[in-house]
């Protein structure tokens, strides 16, 4: 896939169709080696200038997708790998499933919404425990309650891995779907 584009200008259009496409790599280098006459540090002065945050993405989210119960919900958490960093304020050495092991990198939570046809990302959050004080499990609770609560999602299932099947996640899941056992 080749982003084509005027004046060699990363443009939010430009990212968020990058984002939507590409289903493993999110890297800058990716990226830049996706757009032509692009460095991936135009594309870094883009994300610094640029304030990208979880409603902003909803907000380019939601005409896209069809609100249906049909539908699902993806959570997934992934690790940006960084590492020849020396000092990055949120990287950290975590797990990481793709290389199954450990490795230095920034911790990122994702809630996607999908159906038979497409998926769009409407929610994420860092997993910076240190500077907010949640767990994996919390940011899965908060963004299952703020997509069912405040965004509306219809969705009636919820595909996770099975780290996430905590009694307290399930429960959250039994309460949102109505269900008792």
């Amino acid at each position: 896939m080749i982003f084509w584009y005027n004046e060699n200008m990363v443009t939010k259009q430009i990212y968020v169709e990058y984002l939507i496409s590409t289903p493993v790599n999110y890297t800058y280098t990716n990226l830049a080696e996706h757009l032509e006459n692009t460095s991936h540090d135009a594309i870094n002065d883009y994300l610094n200038r640029e304030r990208h945050s979880a409603r902003r993405l909803w907000e380019l989210a939601e005409p896209l997708i069809e609100n249906k119960e049909e539908a699902y919900l993806i959570m997934e958490d992934s690790v940006i790998e960084k590492p020849y960093s020396k000092k990055i304020e949120l990287e950290k050495r975590q797990w990481s499933g793709n290389v199954h092991g450990v490795v230095k990198g920034i911790g990122i939570v994702n809630l996607v919404y999908g159906d038979k046809e497409e998926a769009y990302p409407i929610d994420f959050r860092v997993y910076a425990p240190e500077v907010d004080g949640k767990t994996k499990h919390e940011h899965f609770q908060e963004m299952v309650r703020q997509a069912y609560y405040e965004k509306g999602i219809k969705a009636n299932t919820v595909l996770f891995d099975g780290w996430y099947a905590s009694v307290e996640n399930i429960a959250i899941l039994l309460r949102l779907f109505k269900f008792s056992i």
